[in-house]
């Protein structure tokens, strides 16, 4: 009987491998923790592999976390852009709110590292941060030109945005405890949500002063 094995991965497939197991060590063992051994064994390739893709470590920490704030702020930013109405913002925060978790080794990485690596924050900061938040800031000024919501500046507004997802996926623990249920998580989101439409000021009773 003729056996067929497994075709071999493609070059692009080895990469991700190698990316996600660096996602997973650099978040639970930091950068400095993890050393290429380690990345290889978890990605299952050999060592000598790893150099084939990337130059040096810093190399691999540098790409997982610039690809992974491009996917995440795209992904956010792609729900904006087929919103039936911008007051439909609501439900694609609440959406994004419940995911969070789901990334929350990569938003891990992002927050810790790039304190000890200015480079690394350099590069986020000028080929993802600033291009996605020219595009939130758009977004905004067009709903704040028709009217929707009020005028203000529409950069500030676009920062404070994209950094309520950030800062609030950066640990399980920094808005909810990591085993909460998901109705404790949709009243976090639609929380999050009635603050950064409606602001936390009491509304005055009609006619006061």
């Amino acid at each position: 009987m003729r056996l067929f094995s497994a075709p071999p991965p493609t070059e692009a497939e080895t990469q991700t491998r190698i990316l996600k197991a660096a996602q997973k060590l650099f978040a639970r063992r930091g950068y400095n923790g993890t050393t290429t051994r380690d990345l290889a064994q978890e990605a299952g390739v050999a060592e000598g592999t790893l150099f084939r893709y990337f130059e040096n470590k810093k190399a691999i920490l540098v790409a997982v976390a610039t690809q992974g704030w491009i996917d995440i702020l795209t992904d956010l930013l792609t729900e904006l852009s087929e919103m039936a109405s911008y007051k439909a913002i609501a439900q694609v925060m609440r959406k994004r709110m419940l995911n969070l978790h789901q990334n929350a080794d990569l938003l891990r990485v992002c927050f810790m590292e790039a304190q000890f690596h200015p480079e690394l924050s350099e590069q986020i900061q000028s080929e993802v941060i600033v291009k996605m938040t020219d595009v939130a800031e758009a977004f905004f000024e067009t709903a704040m030109d028709q009217g929707i919501y009020r005028r203000m500046n529409p950069r500030i507004v676009a920062q404070i945005f994209l950094g309520m997802f950030t800062i609030a996926g950066f640990s399980r623990d920094t808005i909810t405890a990591g085993d909460s249920s998901p109705q404790a998580m949709l009243e976090m989101a639609e929380g999050m949500a009635d603050i950064f439409l409606n602001g936390v000021l009491a509304q005055p009773e009609p006619g006061s002063a």
